[in-house]
């Protein structure tokens, strides 16, 4: 690997200032200053400092986050803040990107991966990885709701997989509910679509879980961190 897209893959700095800093000599390999921006490298064995600081690569960065509403699940949008504009700079240098959607109103735990293999695995309909989620509705669900989600629901252009319905508290005077969804697919508005279908309304939304990663209650929303090494080995035998 070349030195310089070391140094930008270790969020150093963009590609230009990695060459003036390499040019200030603030750049050691294995104890010598470098200021060779074509300089191969060996990234597992040889010994990169910045600043005196050694470098260590990874290839793949790992994060979770409770995402807050009003901010759009992609890499960049011309109107709306994105989740990598509440990243740190390393997470954007390692050009990570978000692990399916959640709409813009819908807030909760989303994972932000480079790994494409680990994203395409959790996103394929192929391998049917749960994704929870718990709902406020306008209206009372009832037992029968649970097992029209059970059947599988008839959507105009879709017919759902059964899914599960918990229905966790009702508030008659109030007129509403709080359920729980598990759901396998990942469609478009999906719980609010087979919510609407029972006749009720969704008016808030919060992903809880996906697959074995479970959104971190200490996580306040807007707030991230990376994964544990105990979540990315379940979570990386669970698709294996």
């Amino acid at each position: 690997m070349r030195l310089d897209k070391f140094l930008v893959a270790c969020a150093v700095g963009s590609r230009t200032e990695v060459k003036n800093l390499l040019k200030a000599g603030r750049v050691t390999v294995n104890g010598k200053k470098e200021k060779s921006a074509k300089l191969q490298i060996n990234e597992e064995k040889d010994e990169i400092r910045f600043d005196g600081q050694v470098l260590e690569y990874e290839e793949f960065v790992y994060y979770m986050m409770n995402k807050p509403q009003g901010v759009i699940s992609a890499t960049e949008d011309p109107k709306h803040r994105t989740v990598l504009d509440l990243l740190d700079d390393y997470g954007r240098a390692k050009e990570v990107f978000p692990v399916g959607r959640l709409d813009i109103d819908t807030h909760g735990l989303l994972l932000l991966t480079n790994d494409g293999k680990l994203a395409h695995s959790l996103l394929s309909p192929k391998r049917h990885v749960d994704k929870t989620y718990q709902a406020q509705v306008k209206g009372i669900m009832s037992q029968e709701d649970v097992e029209t989600f059970g059947k599988g629901i008839p959507l105009k252009d879709f017919t759902c997989q059964p899914a599960k319905l918990e229905i966790l508290s009702v508030d008659s005077y109030k007129d509403e509910s709080q359920v729980r969804v598990t759901i396998r697919e990942g469609k478009f508005h999906q719980v609010k679509r087979m919510v609407a279908y029972c006749g009720k309304e969704v008016v808030d939304l919060q992903r809880l879980a996906m697959g074995t990663l479970v959104l971190d209650e200490n996580l306040k929303r807007g707030e991230w961190r990376r994964l544990t090494k105990e979540e990315l080995e379940v979570l990386l035998a669970s698709i294996a």
